[in-house]
């Protein structure tokens, strides 16, 4: 009897790394609405109609780089639920870069894709970081085995120094310890295919790199959304700021509930947008925007050959 008590513990010591880490349902199976939700209300909507809630549909794709109201020549439909032509282009370009028929309508499609969770940061910056066909594509070198890649640069195509090939990074104070592990892991994979090297600080104030959780306002500019929305974000070099949204739930390795996400996968892509990637059309790329819960994922081909190009190495 003691010793299959004690096989008992053991087994759930080993298992304690694989549960989920972040805040907990007030009750069992209570399931938490998406801050995106109110795409499935919009769906079918096309040009020229006026439908209730259409302003939050052009705050998402403002949000993520597809609208720039104070930056066109009509303005008239900034703050309205009015279809205008705007929308329709922006809701063209987003499905041209997921691989959807560029409708410029919301359709069935074009929702689900917009519903699933993601990474904060925006898929184009600043008019000069494009995805799909309105940007161009690079060519690999003689011999890969891909012709074209399909990474994405910041704009202004921003990168550490080569003095910096080596970068320290630190966990805020307060992050969940067994959050550490994967994200050393991720920084592990990065080390191996690229020529930077990473090693954790103890002194979070002089990282390179910053770690932590953080919920809703948190005091940079970009505030999370609660669950299911966008879960992480980071900036481009040489900021180094990487934050995780405390309010997902999240787990090492494959999620043994529903709806927590890797902790490692999402490391190693906001890792990507700390070396200087944008996101990637490719659906396969660790660069890619979105994440499902319960999944994990490597670094593609597309990934390394974006660092290698970037840094001429």
């Amino acid at each position: 009897m003691a010793l299959q008590l004690f096989s008992c513990t053991f087994l759930l010591i080993l298992l304690l790394p694989l549960l989920t880490l972040g805040k907990e349902d007030k009750a069992k199976g209570e399931k938490h609405s998406s801050p995106f939700e109110f795409l499935e209300h919009l769906q079918g909507c096309h040009k020229g109609e006026k439908v209730k809630g259409l302003n939050e549909l052009k705050k998402y794709l403002e949000k993520f780089g597809y609208l720039n109201y104070p930056h066109s020549k009509n303005q008239t439909h900034a703050k309205d639920d009015d279809f205008d032509d705007l929308l329709e282009a922006a809701m063209k370009t987003y499905q041209l870069n997921y691989h959807l028929k560029p409708t410029g309508t919301l359709d069935a499609q074009t929702v689900a894709m917009m519903m699933m969770p993601r990474c904060g940061c925006a898929d184009i910056v600043n008019g000069t970081n494009y995805m799909g066909r309105s940007r161009k594509r690079h060519r690999s070198p003689p011999g890969s085995l891909r012709t074209v890649s399909h990474y994405v640069f910041f704009g202004g195509n921003p990168r550490w120094p080569a003095s910096k090939y080596h970068l320290t990074y630190g966990f805020i104070r307060g992050t969940n310890p067994n959050a550490m592990s994967p994200v050393a892991r991720a920084f592990d994979a990065w080390a191996s295919a690229t020529h930077f090297s990473f090693s954790r600080s103890q002194d979070v104030a002089s990282a390179d790199i910053k770690i932590g959780f953080h919920s809703r306002d948190h005091g940079d500019g970009y505030p999370f959304d609660g669950p299911s929305g966008t879960i992480a974000h980071a900036w481009a070099p040489q900021d180094g700021r990487f934050h995780y949204d405390a309010d997902e739930r999240w787990s090492v390795g494959p999620a043994p509930v529903a709806g927590a996400f890797d902790l490692q996968t999402v490391a190693l892509h906001e890792i990507g947008h700390l070396l200087g990637l944008g996101h990637s059309e490719v659906e396969g790329a660790i660069m890619w925007s979105r994440i499902a819960p319960g999944r994990t994922k490597g670094l593609h081909e597309d990934d390394i050959q974006g660092i290698r190009v970037l840094y001429n190495v």
